[in-house]
């Protein structure tokens, strides 16, 4: 696979962190891979893939709230200033003029409600019952992705007012980062001569270094997509792809579709394949979009690895890590100096989601609940003192060691299975987070990591049919 990193037309200005783990949502209903909070109908699926065996069909009216505000300001100017200039125009049919009315007004009262339901916390009873702020952008940012991306399953360019959409609203959301920002002491030399110390205001540093490293992988997606113009392959509307693939450590099926997901396209191409040019393109477009995925999930774990640990998920841990995972798995861990978390998940055979993300569910809880009891003997409460206090335990502790175990076995799993959905701990997060830089930052990478996850899908499932037609030649 040819380095992103060298490529002329795509310069990621980002290293993923080889640190990163792909964290994410855990269902907090009966569906597994899926979440919901506050009412809000939509999942924190960072891979949200609908190419997936396992994913479900996103539908633009199931979200109920309706997609993101839109910048109400400068919509507001840029639809009255359309209708100044009306009058100007010359020979203008006066049904065209009409019709423009009302599309206008359309546009403006849309707006109108996005604003509102944005400033009300998603709570339109005007009770103060809304989720905070952070929780209503990142609910927003996600919708938007829904709306935009949603009905999009193949690889074509995006829409022209999709896209003006995407660039507008997310503009709009984005704008709250302008205003987040850190004081810091500085020296400043006043006419007399005098040097007096001041708190100038800088952009808040996470913002700062991730914001324009997240808006290029946006603009690098909307690139790729964008050069599937004239392609050598289509899509069929119904069937399904012959053979039995399934990609090493991952459960996307990119064959037998018909009884799963029976409705989405799938690609075709002539008899004895691609060319040699479309192949060797189709490849560099993947290579690009694996990168920006991994890019954005280094950010999107970063991020969520900063947000404090909510006190009722610490509340809900169980009191024995055995208990929690397992004889069998303790065993494995307990025995050996060392210890292999790949040979571990090998031995398990773990055959789907659901059951991966069971698993990382109840290593998280384990490790937790390890690393508590070796800080116990500090008796604090707090976790964030819990964790200074770290630092401060005995390396050769059981419990400290096999929460390290726990910790690199949750790696490795997440790392084998990038397309999980979010852990228990991870969605819950999400719901208590207060901060709202951390929520925008969180939103905006989990959705384009799902972009580019969904790029290479569809790239691979192209790749796969022109490997089917060159074998059948």
């Amino acid at each position: 696979m040819d380095n992103l990193s060298n490529s002329d037309d795509y310069d990621l200005g980002y290293q993923p962190s080889p640190s990163s783990v792909d964290q994410n949502d855990q269902s907090t209903s009966e569906t597994p891979g899926h979440s919901t909070m506050s009412g809000s109908p939509f999942a924190y699926s960072r891979t949200f893939s609908e190419t997936s065996a396992f994913s479900e069909p996103i539908d633009d009216s199931s979200f109920s709230s309706g997609p993101s505000p839109s910048p109400w300001p400068v919509a507001k100017s840029r639809s009255l200033s359309r209708l100044a200039m009306k009058p100007h125009k010359q020979a203008v049919d006066d049904h065209k003029l009409d019709d423009h009315d009302e599309s206008t007004d359309s546009e403006l009262e849309l707006m109108k409600e996005r604003f509102a339901k944005l400033l009300l916390g998603e709570d339109m009873s005007g009770s103060g019952k809304g989720v905070s702020t952070a929780v209503t952008i990142s609910n927003a940012i996600t919708n938007l992705y829904a709306t935009v991306f949603g009905q999009n399953l193949r690889l074509e360019p995006m829409n022209t007012e999709k896209k003006a959409l995407w660039k507008r609203e997310m503009d709009c959301l984005l704008s709250v980062c302008d205003y987040i920002v850190e004081f810091s002491p500085t020296s400043q030399d006043l006419d007399d001569g005098t040097s007096v110390e001041v708190m100038a205001s800088t952009p808040r540093s996470d913002i700062y270094i991730n914001l324009p490293a997240l808006q290029k992988l946006d603009m690098m997606l909307i690139e790729i997509l964008d050069s599937f113009e004239d392609t050598e392959f289509w899509y069929a509307k119904q069937g399904s792809m012959s053979g039995n693939s399934t990609r090493l450590g991952s459960f996307r099926k990119v064959a037998q579709r018909k009884e799963e997901k029976w409705w989405l396209p799938v690609p075709c191409v002539s008899p004895g394949g691609l060319s040699e040019k479309a192949r060797k393109h189709l490849r560099h477009k993947r290579d690009c979009a694996n990168q920006i995925h991994k890019a954005a999930m280094a950010i999107n774990s970063t991020i969520l690895a900063e947000m404090e640990i909510p006190d009722t998920y610490m509340a809900t841990l169980p009191k024995s890590g055995k208990a929690c995972l397992g004889e069998t798995i303790y065993r494995y861990m307990c025995t050996g100096d060392k210890f292999l978390p790949g040979h571990l998940l090998d031995c398990l055979s773990i055959t789907s989601e659901h059951e991966a993300l069971e698993l990382a569910d109840r290593v998280e809880a384990s490790m937790y609940t390890w690393r508590r009891k070796s800080c116990l003997s500090h008796s604090k409460s707090s976790w964030d003192l819990v964790k200074d206090l770290m630092a401060e335990s005995d390396r050769s502790d059981k419990n400290h060691v096999l929460a390290e175990r726990a910790e690199s076995l949750l790696f490795c799993l997440k790392q084998r299975y990038p397309e999980l959905s979010q852990t228990t701990l991870d969605t819950s997060k999400i719901q208590c987070n207060r901060d709202v830089g951390k929520a925008i930052l969180e939103s905006y990478s989990r959705v384009l990591e799902g972009l580019a996850f969904n790029i290479v899908a569809w790239i691979e499932d192209v790749l796969h049919v022109d490997r089917t037609m060159i074998n059948e030649e």
